[in-house]
């Protein structure tokens, strides 16, 4: 059965096990947290939005099979139009986007809709990778590496500001370690965290000094998060408040065992607890032990990451593995983090467990370049640098 199973599914076998346990308890949670809203928009058809998820999850597992089995150098090759294109759909998303919970964060093509925010997150971790990659030679010349790395990161971040605040936010910190751990000066990073926090503090002022500021873009929802989020009573977000009280609720009713399966009560109260609140949908129905299982399963794939990264030789490999395991990571935290009231309501999902398409396809096409590059580094097909498969495809001088 081993054999088997190893014969279709390479790379690194810790990290299949973690996606078919996300996806187990996935599929659970979100028949549990649909149940009620399928009772009522579906005529009764409770299994309404549990056959929809899992179907995209299982589309995800496919998309992870078939990204796993190619050679992550096409990637590569792939980045600088694939940015371009991630740009110019946040660019047609800000002007024409599907207006969702007061922001316009989807499009929609051909009735299909999806985040675009979700492709450009990736796509600007592969450019960072690459030129990070390619210039580890004259990696302290800020000219090699760092501003052409802030010129997009500044673009792609600026973009996807307007309409959703926390995952530029996010997005912009995953850059800046990956620069970090690619050996960009710390004293050139301190500069433009400087500069972006004197931005951030210029902005807040603005809004709570000229009122017209508060009515551009999502200003006057970051500002009212914030001031729930520290208590500021009469100034409050009521939606947040009621989002993370019956949050709270939730985890305090799950205890360490649990309600059991389908017992959850917040589920009917809870804005999304299929999506941004699941979290706490899994601690209330399966306790804060089940809770602790699954936030430890999202530590074990950072640290069945970090030993891909260790034994890859590939540079580009190697920051991609890094940036889009960081994300993922990083991402899962903030979802929990909003669940337990530590994180200001962010809108994140929780990778590969909250229901949503977009969120489950592009989770899988970056569990699916991980799963690559462990693949590629595991049967030892990457002794050579890019670099150096470059100079031999070059024809020599006679």
């Amino acid at each position: 059965m081993k054999e088997k199973f190893l014969k279709y599914f390479k790379g690194d076998t810790p990290i299949w096990i973690i996606i078919f346990i996300l996806s187990l308890v996935s599929m659970l949670t979100v028949y549990s947290a649909t149940g009620t809203l399928a009772y009522k928009k579906m005529g009764g058809n409770t299994l309404f939005y549990l056959i929809r998820h899992g179907g995209f999850l299982m589309f995800g597992i496919g998309i992870i099979f078939a990204v796993h089995r190619i050679d992550f150098r096409i990637f590569k090759k792939l980045t600088r139009l694939l940015l371009y294109f991630s740009a110019g759909l946040l660019i047609f998303t800000l002007l024409c986007g599907v207006n969702l919970n007061s922001a316009s964060r989807w499009v929609s093509i051909f009735g299909v809709q999806f985040q675009t925010s979700d492709l450009a997150k990736i796509t600007l971790v592969m450019y960072v990778a690459m030129i990070l990659g390619d210039n580890q030679d004259r990696i302290e010349d800020p000219n090699a590496a760092f501003w052409p790395i802030i010129k997009w990161v500044g673009i792609i971040c600026l973009l996807i500001f307007g309409a959703d605040f926390s995952t530029a936010a996010m997005l912009f910190l995953i850059c800046c370690v990956m620069m970090y751990i690619g050996g960009i000066k710390p004293l050139l990073l301190a500069k433009l965290f400087g500069c972006i926090l004197a931005g951030l503090v210029v902005m807040l002022l603005l809004a709570y000094t000229v009122p017209q500021i508060s009515n551009i873009g999502r200003v006057a929802t970051i500002k009212a998060r914030i001031e729930s989020f520290v208590g500021k009573g009469e100034h409050s977000d009521a939606e947040h408040d009621f989002q993370a009280d019956h949050s709270k609720m939730a985890i305090v009713h799950g205890g360490i065992i649990g309600q059991g399966p389908g017992n959850s009560t917040q589920r009917n109260f809870l804005p999304h607890p299929y999506s941004d609140f699941i979290f706490a949908i899994i601690v209330e129905e399966y306790g804060i032990v089940v809770g602790s299982f699954v936030m430890l399963l999202y530590l074990f794939l950072l640290y069945r990451i970090r030993v891909i990264v260790k034994g890859c030789r590939s540079s580009f490999g190697t920051f991609i593995c890094t940036g889009l395991g960081i994300s993922l990571v990083v991402q899962a935290f903030i979802n929990m983090g909003v669940a337990v009231n530590i994180f200001p309501v962010t809108g994140q999902t929780l990778p590969l467990v909250s229901m949503g398409g977009t969120s489950v396809v592009f989770t899988s096409l970056a569990l699916g370049i991980i799963l690559n590059v462990s693949r590629h580094t595991e049967g030892g097909d990457l002794a050579l640098q890019e670099n150096d498969i470059e100079k031999k495809e070059k024809p020599t001088d006679n």
